[in-house]
């Protein structure tokens, strides 16, 4: 189901990744601009990515490492980290991170 906003719409149907560990919701605002808000459990994942992506972190923390990196970076809310196309990244949850995804 989605539901029509003024600002946009948005899918009612979550999206369920590594066993619950992160969900999210997708968000398609009115000049068709894709996002995903959600959160993050504890836990340690990788997540692979189509179109570059930016998380923005809006509650909790994490650490993160772009694929061919050795170094852990840590991000906090009010805080932004970039990630190319066709690429991946490391993510460390401590205690849940709550996050949108800006695709494109």
């Amino acid at each position: 189901m989605t539901i029509q906003t003024l600002s946009g719409a948005v899918n009612t149907a979550a999206n369920v990744y590594f066993g619950g560990k992160c969900v999210s919701h997708t968000v398609t605002l009115p000049d068709g601009t894709k996002k995903s808000v959600g959160v993050i459990l504890p836990a340690e994942l990788t997540f692979n990515t189509g179109a570059p992506e930016v998380m923005e972190c809006v509650g909790g923390g994490c650490e993160y490492k772009l694929a061919g990196s050795n170094e852990w970076r840590k991000s906090g809310p009010g805080e932004k980290f970039s990630i190319p196309g066709n690429s991946s990244f490391d993510i460390r949850v401590a205690e849940a991170y709550h996050y949108i995804c800006h695709f494109g």
